[in-house]
């Protein structure tokens, strides 16, 4: 949708010839559709941008030309002169996005059910008894391994030290702690994927 450039592009090719009549005192507008033209140019690249990294990428071309239009709108009111359109125009734009934002959460709020109509559905008891029997599987696989294996595999994973941390507190290598931790590691896998 290019409907602002078509139009300034049709606004600063017609010109009035010498014997055209002229528009009245109140409709004559003194370069603002030049001053309009050229702060398209200047500021619609960014204001794309602005709109694709804030908003639908799809929607950000609409929002540029309703942008415009609202200040075309807002310029065109007679007797008042926006004297800053570049912030005027980022006004507009950042006040675009809170409105669809407001839309937005509205709609949302629209769709929202009450608890007391909804239907809750109660815990899932075969998802709970296969969650046990996997806790039950692991546990039982972590009570096969060595002691020290378990230790240093529960400290990595569980407590969350990392293998120099483990190494220091062991008195291992760094490579020692490698070898626990794959160790372990390649047990629970078997164990796991046996069932």
């Amino acid at each position: 949708m290019r409907l602002i450039p078509d139009a300034l592009k049709y606004l600063s090719t017609a010109r009035l010839a010498e014997g055209d009549p002229l528009p009245p005192e109140d409709r004559v507008v003194t370069g603002s559709v030049l001053a309009l033209e050229d702060l398209y140019r200047a500021q619609a690249p960014g204001l794309l941008r602005f709109f694709a990294r804030r908003a639908d990428r799809q929607d950000a071309h609409d929002l540029v030309q309703e942008s415009f239009a609202r200040l075309a709108d807002a310029g065109a009111a007679p007797g008042k002169a926006i004297e800053q359109p570049e912030a005027y125009l980022n006004g507009i734009a950042t006040n675009l996005l809170r409105n669809r934002a407001k839309s937005a959460l509205q709609r949302s709020l629209a769709r929202q059910v009450p608890v007391e109509e909804a239907s809750l559905a109660g815990p899932d008891m075969v998802a709970m008894l296969e969650a046990r029997d996997l806790l039950n599987r692991i546990q039982n696989a972590l009570m096969r391994l060595s002691p020290k294996t378990r230790d240093i595999f529960l400290a990595h994973r569980v407590d969350g030290l990392s293998y120099n941390e483990i190494a220091k507190r062991t008195g291992l290598s760094l490579k020692g702690v490698e070898w626990h931790m794959t160790k372990a590691i390649s047990h629970l896998d078997r164990v796991l994927r046996s069932r």
